[in-house]
């Protein structure tokens, strides 16, 4: 549990370290999804487990690459341009937050217990809090900070899209995610004229390049299987609690090795966010509907604290 919430958490790590030395946002959305595939490819077939097969299977997660890995990965990159590591793995903890506010808009969630509501508005006032609007000069925005937001809001349309579209595929979690993680690096790999980035990655200094293959490697591709076995000897619940560690390993290492401010503000609305979650996440009413049931998802981004039933495919 400990290494993977130090490989899952350090993604946010990884990310400001590659944009430091070289590589821009399209570079790394690209490598991060390639170097992820080629992981669980090579895990899927160590597992004799076979890529999906049809049109309209590799249709439906093209859509699930591009809401789950493709936009967010790129929203993640762009947004560490101007934020901080750490706080970037705070606004990526309120991913259930957002996916509870659209299950509550399309009807397939129901706020009836008082606490889990609650817990909504607390998160959300904790992103207030981190934000801070009223601070002039002082809070936090811009398009940074917007895009941070805008990738947890894309994982969570993903989650409810997967729930209801990748649940019967037929296919094995590993090659499922791996096809996944394949279509998002082909996705990503077109934006490349519109980034501007073709033709440049040689830009890129060793330690740029080194650290976005751990971050494709061990922080995208490595922590699916570790997840994977941790929910298979753990169990859900116990696989769950590794989420709320990610923001506080984001933020402790972007405090110790970039040298981050950690401010005042920020700590109290993580405290506040991942309490907020931490309501929504354990007060909630057992689902009686397959569809309604999380999607075990190759770790995207180090965001949320998920509790899969059982171990499917595309955070991290």
């Amino acid at each position: 549990m400990a290494v993977l919430a130090l490989l899952w958490g350090s993604g946010f790590l990884w990310i400001r370290l590659a944009l430091q030395h070289g590589l821009t946002p399209v570079q790394i959305t690209v490598l991060r999804a390639a170097l992820g595939a080629a992981v669980l490819l090579l895990l899927a077939r160590s597992a004799r487990q076979r890529l999906p097969r049809g049109g309209g299977v590799w249709r439906r997660l093209a859509v699930a690459a591009f809401f789950c890995n493709a936009l967010p990965f790129f929203l993640t990159a762009y947004g560490e341009r101007s934020v901080g590591s750490g706080l970037a793995g705070v606004l990526h903890a309120t991913t259930p937050l957002w996916s509870l506010l659209i299950g509550l808009a399309l009807g397939t969630e129901r706020a009836r217990d008082p606490l889990r509501f609650g817990g909504l508005l607390l998160g959300f006032a904790g992103v207030l809090l981190i934000f801070s609007p009223w601070r002039e000069g002082g809070g936090l925005s811009g398009p940074g900070a917007l895009a941070l937001l805008g990738a947890a809001v894309s994982y969570a349309i993903a989650y409810a899209y997967m729930a209801r579209a990748l649940t019967a595929t037929g296919t094995a979690p590993l090659a499922l995610s791996a096809a996944q993680l394949t279509a998002a690096a082909g996705l990503s790999t077109l934006a490349l004229p519109a980034g501007g980035a073709t033709g440049s990655f040689t830009s890129a200094d060793p330690l740029g390049l080194a650290a976005v293959a751990v971050l494709g490697i061990a922080s995208t591709g490595l922590t699916f299987h570790l997840n994977y076995r941790l929910i298979a000897t753990e169990g859900p619940t116990g696989a769950a609690t590794v989420g709320y560690l990610l923001p506080v390993v984001s933020t402790a290492l972007g405090a110790l090795v970039l040298g981050e401010e950690l401010t005042f503000r920020a700590i109290a609305g993580m405290i506040v966010v991942l309490a907020g979650v931490s309501l929504t996440k354990h007060h909630r009413q057992p689902s009686r509907s397959p569809v309604d049931r999380p999607v075990p998802i190759a770790p995207t981004a180090p965001t949320t604290p998920t509790a899969p039933t059982t171990p499917t495919a595309p955070r991290d």
